[in-house]
Parts: structure tokens; C-alpha cells; sequence
């Protein structure tokens, strides 16, 4: 594959390989903190939306599209970065140490149909039960230092602001 030949070369050059991932989120019917997982297509592990940046987008920009794409799921997303936390990446041979920035997400709308709807399967989770569920070590810290207490500062100023 081009894409894992042109990955290896670069961190065998020691560059930083750097992935974006979307955290989509909501509050449930009783005002609790959810967010939303899904599942590789490869392993059927659960994980958070993410790929690669993308030329001319920035980080936030990418989140989104990776959150449509693989969660089926719009919204906006909120302007600092939730965190990074870094994976080891499967490629067809060998593995990168990875660096994922990643964004929280406020999910706006639920899609029935989306790109890789037949890949993937969705699930609305606490941020508790959904680090268990994480493999990555530094992504389940990542949840569970998600409170709702903390987003919605962020969530009210993004409301005022398209007011």
C-alpha cells in the first residue's frame, strides 16, 4: 500500500506521525455526559473516530469529516482540542507510533446512512464505560477525564457565539 509504505519511511525518519480523531458527545435525557464509540473495521474494536489531517483542513475540520464519515453523526466541534494520546498503528508490515490530537465533538444530528455505515457500528456510552471498553491505554485516560461539567463552558460560549 502507498499510504503505509510513504507512513513507514517518515517514521523511520523520525518524524512524528500525527492522526485527528473526533470525541462526538451529547447529553442524555438526564443531563449526563455521553459520548459516542465505534468499531475498526479490521478488529471490530472500539475506538474513536480518526484518520489522517487532511490537506487545506485544519484539525477541527478533519474531526468533523472523520466524524461523519465514520460515526454517521454532525455537529460542531469545540475550538481547543480535548487532549492527544498516542496508539501504536497496524499497517500491512509493521507498526508506527502514532500521535492523535483529538476534538470533542457536539453531535447535532444522528445520520440513519453514512459512508461506512456497513463497516462500523456505533454506540452512546458514558465516558466511564466507554474507557473500559478502549483498548488504547492513553485514549480510556482521555475519557475519563470527561465530565460534563467541564465541556459545557465551552458548549455555551460556542451556542452565544452562533447567536
Amino acid at each position: 500500500m502507498p499510504k503505509d509504505k510513504k507512513t513507514i519511511r517518515k517514521a523511520s525518519n523520525g518524524e512524528i506521525i500525527a492522526q485527528v480523531a473526533a470525541i462526538p458527545f451529547r447529553l442524555n435525557e438526564r443531563g449526563e455526559l455521553e459520548v459516542m464509540l465505534v468499531t475498526s473495521r479490521g478488529t471490530r474494536r472500539f475506538i474513536v473516530p480518526k484518520g489522517w489531517p487532511m490537506k487545506g483542513k485544519s484539525g477541527r475540520q478533519a474531526a468533523l469529516i472523520e466524524a461523519r464519515e465514520e460515526a454517521g453523526v454532525r455537529g460542531k466541534a469545540l475550538k481547543k482540542p480535548a487532549g492527544s494520546y498516542c496508539y501504536w498503528k497496524r499497517l500491512s508490515t509493521s507498526f508506527v507510533h502514532v500521535v492523535v490530537t483529538a476534538y470533542l465533538v457536539e453531535v447535532s444530528e444522528e445520520l440513519d446512512a453514512w459512508q461506512e455505515a456497513g463497516a462500523r457500528q456505533r454506540a452512546w456510552l458514558s465516558p466511564a464505560d466507554a474507557a473500559v471498553l478502549i483498548d488504547e491505554p492513553e485514549l480510556a485516560t482521555l475519557m475519563r477525564s470527561l465530565s460534563s461539567a467541564d465541556l459545557m463552558p465551552a458548549v455555551e460560549a460556542m451556542a452565544d457565539a452562533a447567536s
